[in-house]
């Protein structure tokens, strides 16, 4: 998918583990593992708000566009 999610890099950031930004969010550790991993399909934007609101950022620090081509090769490198 060419839309890459750097939750990972935000919480390593601001110091903030996956727990606490579940709970300050207000979804489950396991919710937000699929978000942070680029396996969800949509993100409603309430929780991007909220995203947004715990870890004081901008949506565009927490997803960027990739062209398919980099995606793809990042996907195989991340196999590897």
């Amino acid at each position: 998918m060419p839309i890459a999610v750097d939750i990972d890099v935000m919480l390593a950031r601001r110091k903030m583990s996956v727990g606490e930004l579940a709970d300050r969010v207000g979804i489950t550790p396991a919710n937000l593992a699929v978000l942070k991993n680029g396996r969800a399909k949509a993100v409603r934007f309430a929780t991007l708000a909220a995203l947004c609101e715990a870890l004081e950022c901008q949506p565009g620090d927490l997803l960027r566009w990739e062209a398919e081509d980099a995606a793809d090769e990042m996907r195989l490198t991340e196999q590897a």
